[in-house]
């Protein structure tokens, strides 16, 4: 599904958006499709130590904004081979 979908209600959908969710998937699902998940995986594992600190401290200030974590995704930033 390569089209972008557009809202049929202009109107603010709040919390919960569907119209947004829709695209939001719609965008994850064309990044895999488009074989990009190994090409950002390398650049990940190729940032300097400055650059990798960087990126942890802003995935810590956006976690604590989150409701929650998500008790299925385990992350060590530490192994080269993530």
């Amino acid at each position: 599904m390569s089209k972008t979908r557009e809202s049929t209600n202009p109107q603010n959908q709040g919390e919960g958006n569907r119209d947004a969710a829709a695209a939001y998937n719609d965008a994850q699902q064309a990044f895999v499709r488009d074989g990009k998940v190994e090409e950002k995986a390398a650049e990940r594992r190729d940032m300097s130590e400055r650059e990798r600190r960087e990126a942890e401290q802003a995935e810590r200030e956006g976690e604590s904004r989150a409701r929650e974590k998500d008790p299925n995704v385990v992350r060590d930033y530490h192994d080269q081979r993530d």
